[in-house]
């Protein structure tokens, strides 16, 4: 009757192990999509955090930190006072009176809505304007020559060069005897600047002087700027000192007047994340699909250990534990990977630029000649935590499972 316990043994030998090593399959399956899902996220948040800062550095260099406007403006006298107290700030860097207003710019039937800003070349924003400029010169600002510097959107858009000449529409009229006219003046194209932003398209400059007569202030200025040491501290500045130092004026800083565009870029950060979250998600459904698959293979070892007096809430662990070393293990695989892909990045597209001689940045299209990348540790810190925490969650079924196994029932029915 024992003749053919041999041949038994060695087929349930057999079928043990390709069990075991289909399970081993899906687990390492579930590492590598734990580790690839960890991995990408990474590398995405950190491109698009490299995007965030490049577009802010850029578009800082012309938008002003901090602004204050007043309807009725401030005379020379009043903003001597004003920049006297607030220049004692060390975290200051500059203080520059404004000149600013919408007007219309025309040529050929084509007409753009601009916002129109006065600048001076012996103002310390100049010297930033002039590291954006593709063409042309700030010096060729000259009081009374009515020359202005345009944005390269705007400059393609209405197909502008420099020298060319356009009109500029103020929305005030000019009542005369002979009725009521809008107010035109012939200005000429001296320079055009370019940081890559909505503020190409947006907005021209011109001699702070001849601003102050199209706009018809007299001596006045309609407001100041102040630009900060640390730009990204402007919020907490108008907070703490602006607002402190003299409360009854209106304060507004860059984040609220360029609001709309960086609520935008934020808004498509969260929803990248949420998309390459999916390979995450996938990731836990395979540590349940192997959890359950090793509770099924290992029935009649979690009886003996049963009968062996283990309690159910340490089967329960132990499954837990298993589950969750497979995903600790992808997460820190797909860390360690991430982390560096995301800060060699800018090298990989370059080789793989220079090995198939093409460019996926054009800097004449892209404003960019790399792939910026910016690693931020509280995004990592996110995207660990969160993945820990779904892998954690995958474990709880199948291991309650195993814990409920009864070891009657467990033997009973094992062939």
């Amino acid at each position: 009757m024992f003749k053919n316990l041999p041949l038994f043994i060695g087929y349930r030998y057999t079928r043990s192990k390709r069990r075991e090593g289909f399970v081993s399959f899906i687990s390492a399956f579930s590492l590598g999509a734990m580790a690839l899902g960890v991995a990408a996220l990474i590398i995405v948040l950190s491109v698009m955090n490299g995007f965030d800062s490049e577009i802010k550095s850029r578009l800082l260099k012309v938008v002003p930190h901090v602004t204050v406007t007043q309807h009725n403006g401030f005379s020379p006298d009043r903003l001597a006072v004003i920049a006297k107290k607030i220049t004692d700030d060390s975290s200051v860097r500059d203080f520059i009176p404004m000149v600013q207003g919408f007007v219309m710019l025309s040529k050929d039937g084509q007409q753009v809505g601009v916002n129109l800003q006065g600048i001076d070349p012996e103002w310390p924003t100049a010297n930033l304007l002039a590291d954006s400029m593709i063409s042309g010169e700030i010096g060729q600002l000259v009081e009374g020559d009515f020359r202005i510097i345009i944005g390269s959107q705007i400059a393609r858009k209405m197909d502008l060069f420099v020298g060319d000449k356009l009109q500029i529409t103020l929305p005030k009229v000019s009542v005369t005897p002979a009725g009521i006219f809008p107010r035109i003046k012939r200005v000429t194209v001296s320079g055009v600047f370019e940081v890559g932003a909505q503020v190409d398209g947006s907005v021209i400059f011109i001699h702070q002087h001849d601003a102050r007569k199209l706009l018809r202030l007299g001596d006045n200025y309609q407001g100041f700027q102040v630009q900060l040491h640390d730009a990204f501290a402007a919020d907490q500045w108008v907070a703490t000192q602006g607002s402190q130092l003299f409360p009854d004026l209106k304060w507004q800083s860059w984040t609220l007047t360029m609001g709309a565009l960086f609520q935008a870029m934020r808004m498509e950060k969260v929803v990248v994340s949420l998309l390459l979250s999916v390979i995450i998600a996938v990731a836990a459904f395979n540590i349940i699909a192997s959890l359950v698959l090793m509770v099924a293979d290992k029935r009649r070892d979690i009886a003996v250990i049963r009968t062996m007096g283990a309690t159910s809430s340490l089967v329960t662990k132990i499954f837990i534990i298993q589950g969750l070393s497979v995903g600790l293990m992808g997460i820190f695989s797909g860390t360690l990977i991430g982390c560096t892909v995301a800060y060699f990045i800018g090298d990989i597209v370059a080789m793989i630029e220079g090995a198939l001689g093409i460019y996926f940045f054009d800097p004449s299209i892209y404003l960019i000649s790399a792939l910026p990348s910016k690693i931020v540790v509280a995004d990592v810190a996110t995207v660990i935590g969160s993945a820990v925490l779904v892998s954690f969650l995958a474990t709880l079924y199948p291991a309650w499972r195993a814990g409920q196994i009864l070891p009657a029932e467990a033997l009973r029915y094992d062939q």
